[in-house]
């Protein structure tokens, strides 16, 4: 098991993500659900064709949370 940072972006009309440690790997959906599946979906493809390739998998080089600050 192995687990990337994702960046997930809220637009005018759908979700976008996308992974910073696998350059291109990126998807859309409707709605936060759907883009988080898709994106899942992206990352195993992503990673399946570098396998097919026989190039090496890229270990996550990031982590990402959030801090609460009073305004």
């Amino acid at each position: 098991m192995i687990e990337y940072a994702v960046i997930y972006e809220r637009g005018e009309t759908n979700w976008g993500a996308y992974v910073p440690d696998l350059p291109g790997c990126v998807s859309i959906g409707d709605t936060l659900a759907e883009v988080q599946e898709n994106i899942k979906e992206a990352i195993e493809l992503y990673l399946e064709i570098l396998k097919e390739d026989e190039k090496p998998i890229p270990e996550p080089s990031r982590k990402v949370g959030q801090v609460s600050v009073n305004i």
